[in-house]
């Protein structure tokens, strides 16, 4: 990850119902608060529906923010296959979406996001809420924890540092590494 002044990171908890984002931006290396919120899906009247304002709004925010990576939380394992299907075809809107601006996209487990942001794998969403609004200092609460759940997303990526293997253009790992050389690690 560049860590250059304006660099926006935008985290996403995927979802069907409510969709949760948050942004934050690197100056001086350090994560600052940017924005977050959420969509939600009252008005749309099916699921195809839905799957096309993910997509239209995640694009409209990468542009409008002009975002430069973005994390996305993966699908945790559900007994109701039919909700499963749903989740993951919101996330794949999502990420369609930051593909298609030639955005990287990096994905993390619910557990990861929360062991990165508190240190404590199973914080509950209020802890990790509370500790970004400690860490971030932004002033106003959100109505739902699905825009903190978006934020601590944007945060553990700036923690980690890393992005996914994507790279528009490239057609194979041999152009992938010519360009970007500083991903190439030895055991040194």
């Amino acid at each position: 990850m560049t860590l250059n002044n304006d660099h926006v990171i935008l985290g996403v908890d995927p979802g069907t119902t409510v969709l949760g984002y948050g942004m934050i931006k690197v100056v001086n290396r350090q994560p600052v608060f940017l924005d977050m919120g959420v969509l939600t899906f009252k008005k749309e009247k099916d699921h195809f529906a839905r799957i096309n304002a993910i997509f239209n709004f995640i694009t409209s925010v990468i542009k409008q923010y002009g975002v430069k990576e973005m994390a996305i939380e993966s699908p945790f394992y559900g007994e109701n296959i039919q909700s499963m299907l749903k989740l993951g075809r919101a996330q794949g809107a999502a990420i369609t979406a930051a593909l298609q601006c030639g955005i990287a996209v990096t994905e993390y487990a619910p557990r990861a996001v929360k062991l990165s942001v508190t240190g404590n794998g199973n914080a509950s969403k209020e802890q990790v809420a509370g500790l970004l609004q400690h860490l971030l200092k932004y002033k106003n609460k959100p109505e739902t924890l699905d825009a903190t759940d978006g934020l601590a997303i944007a945060l553990c990526h700036f923690y980690q540092g890393r992005k996914t293997v994507f790279s528009k253009g490239c057609r194979d790992w041999k152009e992938f590494l010519a360009k970007h050389p500083e991903r190439i690690k030895t055991g040194r």
